[in-house]
């Protein structure tokens, strides 16, 4: 489960985020590419757009389902 005390300072404010435990499989990227990116020096994904439609939620739904490791947090605010 993704611990909000441990966000990765990349992560826009907002409901989902990504916590230090991602393993940069690109999962959320590719699920969710309008919402997700990868931060290239140090090798992990954080979530850079909060979804604006019902579509981006369910696909950022889908990735933190998704995520192998559990990195993606939604704190629902």
């Amino acid at each position: 489960m993704a611990n909000k005390a441990e966000k990765r300072p990349d992560n826009i404010d907002g409901r989902f985020y990504v916590d230090a435990q991602c393993i940069d499989c690109d999962l959320c990227r590719t699920t969710a590419p309008d919402n997700f990116r990868r931060n290239e020096d140090e090798g992990y994904s954080y979530v850079f757009k909060q979804p604006a439609t019902p579509q981006e939620e369910t696909l950022c739904k889908q990735a933190k389902d998704e995520c192998p490791v559990e990195a993606i947090g939604d704190d629902g605010a």
